[in-house]
Formats: structure tokens, sequence, C-alpha cells
């Protein structure tokens, strides 16, 4: 017995045992012989009813699924239908076959049978459907004996009659269950004159041996008795089959108590006769591979061989197995018209499909027509007004209530109609009922009613806004996703252009919606319906479009942030910012904020996403660039549209991090790797798995397939130290490429797919042979980082990516941070190029014309450079942590970026090369000064700026000097102004004019901070090491602090020449700057000493360090006062209050607290999380805080600004930058401007 059977029986044991009386029950069975009289007699010798029900049931469990069978017809057939019920889930599924089969697995009693009985053969092109055949003989079963009747039902052309052709071809089942035969009749579309010819046809057939030969009956009574008493006498024990079924009335002239299987669109034909009644659901949609199975039959053609636009026609017939038989057909006959075929089936033109097989409407659209038809004319146009219901989409009742003006219950009976009819599909799952139609049935209902399409529209627009008059839906509601996903859609089908640049131009509509389902389905909208938005003038829907773009990241996530605030930080004359600026104003009570110097602003990309909730690892463009996959440390793979950023897949793809993706040629496959050592082979657009290969036997860190589309080839590469190649028709690995020594970090296949290149940590570069696996080069990358002392062997090169040019004669590789061209044919290098001194190349690749090259850069920014004159085109800035890959389109006309901060950003290559790529640095010094900003700044690392921060107008600029300047400040009167270098230099110069006035060689590394003391005459300096330097650069007299043990972290001035001092040594000192004696020392922290404050009464500082504390102390006394101990990570920052009774700190978790300094009690922790997992709202580290002047507001900086109410600890607004981590906070004494 099955092991499914079994569990049923034993499951429900109980009950059985508590209410069944075994003696007729026995009878049955003994008559079935499935129960011997042994077997009997043991049950009777148990003395009560449950001891003889429990011993029955154990001879059962010890028997096969015939006994199980036999066992619930005996109940069905003794009374016993509830208990029967809880066996009928797990009655067996009938195996086909028994005795000789032939060549098609029908014995020859089967096929005499069905010859007999008139059952249709299998078509010429069969494709088997087992779950559906299965549950058609399960059903047949539960008949028993008893009069019954099966529906078999669905829409039109989804395989009713092939599939219970096939349920009957079944030896055990007719054998056992039928035994008197199977009688077929077609019936369709009937009137009574009709009918009675069919039931004189059937009569006729089943007499046909008989003796007395019989008049035929002259009507429908006559005949429903003389088919009665046939098979009630002649055929008992027979199942009649009645095809295509359309009215109820018909078949009360085959109600006579035998057994019916019928086929109808309609579910509620059978609710007009009398006995037992089960149903089977045909679902209307194959698969795609069962699709492409039946195509491939007709045209004679093994799968991979058929054209691309087999994958479109399968995708167009929409699951359909008539119009995929119907195309097949067409295309053995016209096997040149694959193209043809897909454009009637993509503009709807079904009459152009027409018969070419034994279906019994003339053309596709006289198949669904012929079911509307049937409707009376009232619930015809209530069909019709579903013309206008978007595809694959299940409507809320509430919806079509408000469109027809009704009650539920007076909408769910119309509906129901349709559905029973096959005309419509319901899904009950949840609190209430949601319809849809199947996508031929409404490409069908659109071409019939396309001239009343626009009205259709209107009035769906015209009852909403008569429903909702001025408000909008509240997620509470049900139809509230409906209407905000396609409010807009039935807009522009009622070319309702106000009213649609009403609802799509408004913050209130954007705020509401992007809220319920992100930024990327309005993004899509201004694209899809740009034409009407645009009839006056694109601009305005080019604003918001870009608004939405490049803020969409942080607006598809919680905490959501304040759209009027992020619409404020919009050009001037954007009207999202016109928009924002009304709504601050009509707003009272709220916290706005104004960029005064946003006409800086440069957006170089043009679409910012985040589609997951970890490090993004690697992101990828379709062949055709619509799609972008995407995959990261949150183990999933996403697929999403690269117009709007609108998600079309995401998969729980792996058990550990993802380490790559990769699109096939033709885009219909995604591949993925793994750290749990498996690659997985998607399909692109359903998100079905292919197939798995666990050959490595660790991480897999790279997956690409080849060039050519016609061919699945994919490389993998791992820390195996292993190479692979597979090919997606087989299971198997078809070349394994051994010779790295140790992981293998990347691989690629060269245009012409001839070779594959790997990376290895091993230090070198191999191309190996695609065919044949076999090695063929190896390049030594690691001899290009050596000294001259060193042995190759001595030097650690870890090769991390590389990539071929367009034509597959150079190869582009990186390793730490410098760019290596090498030509393929020679192994020669070309040429080299050091990208950055702080920082390494986790990525590259070429663009498509082969002159630039983008690099992915580990301090959060990507670079473009031209690799035939070796300089930098462009510097892109945006993310907020590493950046893990970049990587061109086909077309080389964008580029995306994916990085640790969980975005991705498509960036357009002709506009990044346009513009400059100068970069402010983060250490900068300003001055607030009559009403005026000034900004002191370094300008790429070569220049200083002096700013005008209130009209972003550079003052003064000076000339490159020979080092790299590395720190900046201004004096308090804006005389002057002093830089540090790379070389150690300090260097003072007049502002006035920009002229050096004194230079200083002070240090052999790089300066790290300067200042000037209040008087203007002295100058304070670090740098990596443990002095700091108190030059008086008028006089050209300095003093050295010598005292801390490591390098200093950073200084501050004191009054009365005192200097405060903290190191990464983990002390404090206070020294006196006029004699060089450090005055007080401070044993502080175990780690470093990262920030201090002091407090505003000059009593007390303190110091936050890496060991996640925080200390206050006394200066008089030098004693800790409190030692503050709930930070989790290093606590970066800290600042006192003005009114001297709060202490601010702030960590690397994004978490922020204010202390009372009185007591060290913890007051507020600052710094919520979202719902998403416990992200930081913080953006990263905390790096900088200022208290307000009246010390009732907080001020932060980080990934973002932030201002908070110390009162209750709560946020009071986000000020979001352009992706730039903020190193500090200058504040102007009103606390007006930042």
């Amino acid at each position: 017995m099955d092991v499914k059977s079994r569990n049923y029986l034993l499951m429900n044991r109980q009950a059985l045992e508590k209410d069944i009386k075994t003696s007729y029950i026995m009878d049955r069975m003994i008559s079935d012989e499935v129960l011997t009289l042994q077997e009997e007699e043991r049950v009777k010798q148990q003395n009560t009813q449950k001891e003889r029900a429990a011993m029955l049931i154990n001879i059962i469990l010890t028997k096969d699924n015939n006994s199980y069978r036999s066992f619930y017809n005996a109940l069905l057939h003794e009374g016993y239908r509830d208990l029967a019920a809880l066996l009928q889930d797990g009655i067996p599924a009938i195996s086909s076959g028994n005795g000789k089969s032939s060549m098609d697995g029908m014995t020859s009693y089967v096929k005499t049978v069905l010859c007999e009985g008139g059952v249709p053969q299998r078509p010429v092109v069969f494709v088997t459907r087992p779950k559906l055949v299965d549950a058609i003989k399960q059903k047949l079963c539960c008949l028993g004996s008893d009069p019954g009747w099966v529906t078999v039902y669905g829409m039109a052309g989804c395989g009713k009659t092939v599939l219970t052709a096939e349920a009957l071809r079944d030896h055990q089942l007719l054998e056992d269950y039928f035994p008197g035969g199977v009688h077929w009749i077609s019936v369709g579309k009937q009137d009574k004159a009709g009918l009675l010819i069919k039931l004189q046809n059937l009569c006729s057939r089943l007499e046909h041996d008989s003796t007395l030969s019989q008049r035929p009956p002259l009507n429908i009574e006559e005949a429903k008795d003389r088919l009665r008493l046939l098979m009630l006498r002649k055929y008992p024990r027979s199942l009649l089959i009645l095809d295509d079924i359309w009215d109820s009335w018909v078949l009360k002239a085959f109600d006579n108590q035998c057994q019916v299987l019928i086929t109808s669109r309609d579910r509620s034909v059978t609710d007009a006769v009398a006995g037992n009644k089960y149903e089977v659901h045909v679902e209307s949609g194959l698969g795609h591979e069962k699709g492409l199975e039946i195509l491939s039959l007709f045209v004679n053609m093994k799968i991979s061989e058929l054209p691309e636009q087999a994958n479109c026609l399968v995708r167009e017939c929409k699951g359909s197995p008539l119009v995929i038989s119907l195309i097949g057909a067409l295309l053995r006959d016209f096997p040149s018209r694959w193209e043809y075929y897909l454009k009637q089936l993509q503009n709807k033109q079904f009459k152009r499909i027409r018969k070419s097989s034994s279906y019994d409407y003339e053309a596709l659209d006289e198949a669904m027509s012929i079911s509307v038809e049937q409707l009376n004319d009232n619930y015809k146009d209530y069909y019709k007004d579903l013309s206008v219901l978007p595809k694959d989409v299940k409507v809320p009742t509430k919806v079509l209530c408000i469109l027809w003006d009704m009650e539920t219950e007076e909408v769910e009976d119309i509906l129901q109609e349709f559905v029973n009819k096959s005309l419509l599909f319901c899904d009950r799952n949840g609190k209430s009922f949601h319809y849809y139609l199947h996508d031929l049935q409404l490409d069908f209902l659109t071409e019939k009613n396309r001239n009343q399409l626009q009205e259709l529209h209107k009035n769906i627009v015209n009852q909403y806004k008569k429903y909702y008059k001025l408000n909008t839906p509240v997620p509470s509601q049900e139809d509230c996703m409906y209407w905000y996903n396609f409010l807009a859609y039935h807009m522009a089908g009622a070319n309702m252009q106000k009213e649609l640049r009403d609802l799509m131009f408004s913050l209130d509509w954007i705020k509401a919606k992007t809220e319920l389902v992100g930024p990327a389905h309005l993004i899509h909208e201004y694209v899809e319906y740009s034409s009407i938005l645009d009839q006056k003038d694109s601009t305005v829907r080019e604003n918001f479009q870009e608004f939405l773009s490049l803020n969409g990241h942080l607006l598809g996530r919680q905490p959501f942030p304040d759209i009027i605030q992020l619409g404020l930080c919009q050009p001037e004359t954007s009207e999202v910012y016109q928009q924002a600026k009304l709504y601050a104003q009509r707003e009272t009570g709220t916290f706005y904020l104004e960029w005064i110097n946003k006409k800086s602003l440069k957006n170089l990309y043009r679409l910012v996403v985040r589609p997951h909730r970890d490090a993004v690892y690697h992101a990828c463009f379709s062949k055709d660039r619509q799609r972008i996959a995407s995959c990261g440390a949150d183990k999933t793979l996403q697929v999403f549209k690269a117009e709007s950023g609108e998600r079309l897949l995401e998969i729980s793809a792996h058990d550990d991090e993802i380490l790559c993706c990769a699109f096939s040629a033709d885009g219909e496959f995604v591949a993925t790797c793994s750290a749990d050592k498996k690659v997985k082979i998607w399909n692109s657009r359903t998100g079905q798995r292919k197939c798995v290969y666990e050959e490595h036997s660790e991480q897999v860190n790279c997956c690409q397939f080849n060039n050519r589309s016609g061919q699945y080839l994919l490389a993998t590469c791992s820390n195996d130290t292993f190479i692979k190649l597979w090919d997606l028709n087989k299971k198997y690995c078809r070349n394994t490429m051994m010779g790295h020594e140790n992981s293998v970090n990347h691989c690629r296949f060269s245009p012409n797919d001839e070779y594959v290149a790997s990376c290895s940590t091993d230090g070198t570069v191999k191309l190996w042979e695609a065919r044949s696996g076999n090695e063929l080069k190896s390049i030594e990358i690691k001899d290009f980082f050596k000294n001259a002392d060193e042995q190759p062997d001595d030097v650690e090169v870890l090769v991390k990516c590389c990539s071929w040019s367009r034509n597959g004669d150079m190869i582009l590789v990186v390793a730490k941070n410098k760019l290596l061209l090498f030509d393929v044919k020679t192994c020669g290098l070309l040429s080299q190029v050091i990208i950055s001194h702080h920082s390494t190349i986790q990525y590259c690749d070429f663009c498509p014309g082969d002159e630039l090259v983008a690099v992915a850069l580990s301090h959060c920014s990507v670079e473009l450079w031209n690799i035939k004159s070796l300089s930098k085109v462009a510097y892109c800035r945006g993310h907020m942590s590493w950046v893990h890959c970049v990587t061109f389109s086909p077309d080389g006309s964008l580029f995306l970026t994916s990085s640790d901060d969980q975005t991705i950003r498509i960036w357009e290559t002709k506009k990044v090369c346009k513009s400059s790529d100068a970069v402010l640095k983060s250490e900068l010094d300003v001055v607030f000064h009559n009403g005026e900003v000034m900004i002191l700044a370094i300008y790429n690392q070569k220049h200083l700026q002096l700013i005008n921060g209130n009209t972003d107008s550079v003052i003064m600029q000076t000339a490159a000097p020979e080092s790299p300047i590395s720190c900046c400040c201004l004096s308090e009167d804006l005389k002057f102004a002093a830089f540090g270098q790379e070389s150690g230099t300090i260097k003072v110069l007049q502002l006035l004019d920009g002229k050096v006035l004194k230079s200083q060689e002070a240090y052999r590394t790089s300066v790290q901070h300067c200042q000037f003391t209040s008087d203007c005459q002295t100058l304070i300096s670090s740098a990596h090491d443990s002095v700091i330097q108190v030059w008086n650069w008028q006089l050209s007299e300095c003093v050295f602090l010598r005292g801390h043990k490591e390098a200093i972290k950073d200084f501050r001035l004191l009054e009365n020449s005192k200097l405060l001092s903290w190191s990464f040594d983990g002390t404090v000192k206070v020294w006196n700057i006029a004699t060089g004696n450090a005055e007080k020392d401070f044993a502080c922290h175990g780690g470093a000493v990262l920030s201090c404050a002091v407090s505003p009464d000059g009593s007390k500082f303190s110091s936050t360090s890496a060991d996640k504390t925080a200390k206050i102390w006394s200066f008089e006394s030098s004693s800790v006062l409190h030692e503050l101990k709930s930070h989790e990570a290093c606590v970066r920052c800290c600042t006192f209050s003005p009114n001297n009774k709060l202490l601010a700190t702030g960590d690397d978790k994004g978490e922020i607290r204010i202390w009372d300094i009185l007591t060290g009690a913890l007051l507020h922790f600052c710094s919520p999380v979202t719902v998403d997992e416990g992200e930081p709202t913080h953006g990263g580290w905390v790096t900088d805080l200022s208290f307000s002047p009246d010390s009732k507001m907080l001020v932060s900086s980080g990934g973002f600004l932030k201002w908070w109410n110390v009162t209750t600890g709560e946020s009071l607004q986000t000020f979001y930058t352009n992706g730039t981590n903020l190193k500090s906070i200058h504040v102007s004494p009103n606390f007006k401007v930042i």
C-alpha cells in the first residue's frame, strides 16, 4: 500500500474504529476479492464492535492499494459518507498497464474497450500531464459502483477532452470499475432536435448486436428511457462520457442512475441533476517546457534546436494547449512562418490562426466567443466591462462593486456565473474573493471591444472619483492596492490627460504610493505614459521621474523618509521643489531644511535601486539591456527592470552568500554561484530552477556564460583551485581546468568563446582552450609587483579580475591598485597604471568600445580610464561603502555599480565622461563671518579653494603644489590659510592673493591636522606620528610636544595657551604650548582614543574609544567621573550641550546616546533601527555631533545628516547627501546654517 494511503488510514483510525460496523463492509470487500473468509473469521472473533473494526483496519494495513479502494467504496455504499470523505484524498493513484502492453502503453483489452466505446484516439502530438490524468482517474474511482457524475471543467482549449481520453487508457481502471465498458458521445452546443439525433445514435450503437432491431426513439423522453434500460440491463457498471456539455437541460436526458463523466466549460452544469458529484478543474496553462515540447514534436526538432521565436511563441500562447497545438500544426505545414505566427499572436490577430486540427471551431476567436454568446444580454455588458482589467492581476470584489455601484453580494453572484462558465477565475484565498481573466480571454475581449476601450476605462475612473471623491484609499481597504497600482493605467487608457497629470505630478500621490509599493512602479508609469504626460511639456515629467529615480533607494524602505524634505533638495527650477516648498510653507510644527548651495549638485547616475537587504556583490545587464540581475550577502537573486528598477524576480537562491550571477547570451537563464559550493541555473523569466551543479568542493567565486546564443556553456571557478566548464544540456561537468595553486577568483570567456581566462590568488592569470580545457598560457602577475631585492615567491599578489577587449587581442588584469594590459598572443605587458595609493581595485570591465575601462575601488568610488592615453576620464562618487562590481551594458551606453551599501547605481557613460572629475575632500575648514559661510576646501588633492557657501562661488584657488594636499585650515579673521601636504610640508598663505608666506618641512609623513591659534600667529599641526608641532610661523619658532607613544588622533585648543591632545595609545594629555610641557596625563582607555570634547565651563572633558566606552573626566582632579558603557561598537564622537547638562556620544553602529553629565545616567537612545532586520538608520558610522545653542536639538552626521529632539530622543528630520559619507559638522553660532 502507498505510504500516503497508509498514513490516511492511521491518521483517521480512531474515528473509523469508533463508528463502523464491520459485517456489511466485509461482505463488499470479499465480493471485491480483497478480503478472504479466514480474515473475516478473525475479525468476527473479536469481542466488541470497536475491537472488530480495529482488527479489520490492521488487516487492511497489511494489504495493497486495491484493499484501500475497496474499503473506501464499501464505506460509501454502506452509508459512511463522512468517514469515506476522510479517506478520499488518500486514494492511491491507479497505475497504468496490466497485462501485455503495446508500444503505446495500452493493452489489447484497453484498445478494444476504447475503440468500441468511441473514445477519441490520442492526438498526433501528445504531451502527458500526469497530475491531471491521475486526478480524473481518482474521481472516477470515487464513483465506485454508485450512479454519479464526474465533471472535468475548464476554459476553452485547456485540454479537457484529451486528458479525459487519456485517463481511460488504463487497464486496471476499466477492468475493476467499468467492466461494462465506456461509451463516448461528443455533445457540443445542441438544440432539442440535435440532442435527439445524438441520443438516437447512441442507442443504435449500444443495440448494435441485439437480436431484435428496434426503431429509433421518436423523442427525448423515449430515448432517455431506452438508454436507461440499456445501461441497466446490457451495460451495467459502464461509464458514459459526455464531451463538451454546454447546457444543464441536456444532462437531464442522461440522468438515468448510471455513471457519467462530462467535460464542460461550465462548472455548474450538473446542478440540475441528482447523484454523487465530483469535480476536476483543468488549469488553463501549460508549463513553458511542456509548451516547447509540443512545438518540438510538431516540427520534428529537438527543443535545443528550436529557433529563438519558439520561446516567445510559447509565452504568447499563455500556456494554452489549444493555441500551442494550433500554432504547432500550422508550423508543421509552413515551417518558415515562426516570425509570422508570433506577430499574429502579439497583434491579437486570432482570426488568422485558423483550424489545422480536429478541433471543433474554425478559428481561435470563435472558440472563445461562443462561450460569451451563451450569456444573457445583461451579463454580456458586465463581462465587456472586464475588457479593461490589467493582465495577470487578481482584482478584489470591491473594485467591481465600485465599478458597477452594487453591493458585494450582487457582484459576487454575477461573477460566479462567469466563473461557472470558465470565463473568469476566482481566487478564494484570504478574507475576500479576487477575480482574474486568463490572458487569452483578456486578449480576446480587448480585441473584440477595441473601439469601446477608452469609454470603458473612463467609466472606471469616473466611478472611482465618484466613490472616493477627494479622498484616497487607505491600506486597510481591500481595493487600496488595486487603485494605487492601476488608477494611472485606467486614466491613460481613457486618455484623461489632465486627470493623469494631476495624479502623477502630486507629491501626495507619490508619497502614498511609494510607501505602499516602492518607487519602481511609478518610474515605470512615467516612462509608459510619457506620450500623454508630455503633450504640453516634458520638463515636469522629467523632473518627477528623475526625483524618483535618484531617491528610489530611500523611498523603498522603512523608515520612510520625509518626501517633502527630499523634494526641497531638488533644483529650484524643478516642479518637485516648487511643490515641496508649498507643502513646507503650509506645514506647521514640522522641521524642514533648505539646501543653500545645491546648484553645485551633479547627479551623474540615472537610477539608484536597493533590491537587497545586505551587501550587493555582483550585478549585470541582460543582452537586450532591459533587465539587471543582482546577488549578494542576503542569499537572494534579484532580477529587475533596468529602466525603472521594478522587480521581476526575487529568489531565495542559496544557503549562503551569492558571490556572482550571470545572464546567458539570449537572456533565458541566469546562473548563480555561492559560498555554499553550489552553482545553480534559473529560468530568468519564471524563476524556475533548471539545474544544480555541486562538483566544486569550496566556495564558488565566479560564474560566466559564453557570449554566443544557441549554446549554453558556463564557466565557474572556486577556492578549490579549479575552473569548471558546464554544458546546460547535461548534468555534469564538461571540462575541469587544473593548474592554479590557490583560489581562483574570476573567469571569463573570450569574445569568440574559444578561450577562458582565469585569475587566481596564486598571482597568475591563465588562458585555457574552452573546447579541450587545456592550459595555453600563464602570466605571472606578481612579477610586476616585486622590488629589485625580492624573489617572485616572496610577493603575495591576489589577482582579482580580468576583462577581454572586444576583439579578444588584449586582456585587462587588476591586482592590488594596478591596471595591467597584456597582449594575448605574446603575453607581453602593453601598459600599466597605478589607480590609487589609498585603495584597492575590486573589479574592472572593458567598455565595448575598447577605449574606456571602468574600475571599482574599495574607497566607495568608481573611476573611468582611457586605456590608450592612460588618463582618468571620470571619477564617480555616490556609494557609501566598498564598490564590489562595475559592469557595462552590452552597447556600452550604461554601466552599473554594486556596493556594500546595498545599492546598485546605473550611470550614463557619456554623461559621466563629460562631467568634471574633481573631488572636494572631506578635510575642510569653515568660518561663519558676517552672515557669510566661507569654506576652505581641497580640490582634487592639488589646489586649495576658498568658496562662498551662500553662492557656491570660488573666491580663490591656489596653484598646484609639488605634493598632494592632505589637510587645511582658515584663520578666524579670514586673512590667512594653511595647508599640510602628503610630503610632510606645511605652508601658510595669504587669502587675498593666494601667495605663500611661509613654508616648513615639518614631518616625514603626511600631515593630518593643522589649526591656527586665535591670534593667527601660531599654527599647530600633527601627522602620522606621535609629535605635535607648535609653529610660530611669523617668528619662525617651533615647539615640539613629545609624550604620546603612538600617532596623534587629533587635538583641541583650550584657553590660556593650553592644548588637549588624544592618541591611538589610549592617552589624553594637556599641554602648555608656550613651554612644550605636558601638564596633565590621562590614561583614558585600553584602545585608541577616537575623540574628545570639552565642557562649556571648561571643568570637564569626555573621551571616546575603540574599546566601545566613553568617559567623563575632571580636569581639576584628573580623575574619571563617569564611565559610559552601553555602546556596542567603537564610540566615534562626542559633544557637550551648551547648558552643561548633557553629553551626546555616537558609535560605528550608527547609534547615538544622550547622557546626564551629573549622574552618568543614559537619558535617550537616539538611533532607532528600521523594521528591516535592524538596519541602522544612520547609514553607518556616526562621525560628528553638535547641540543647538538652547540644548534642545542635536544634529549628527554619518551617511546623512539627522536632527534629533533632545527632550524626547525622537528624530526630527533627515537630510540625505548626494552619496557622500560626512566626516564633520560645522554649525553657525545661531544654529541656522550647517
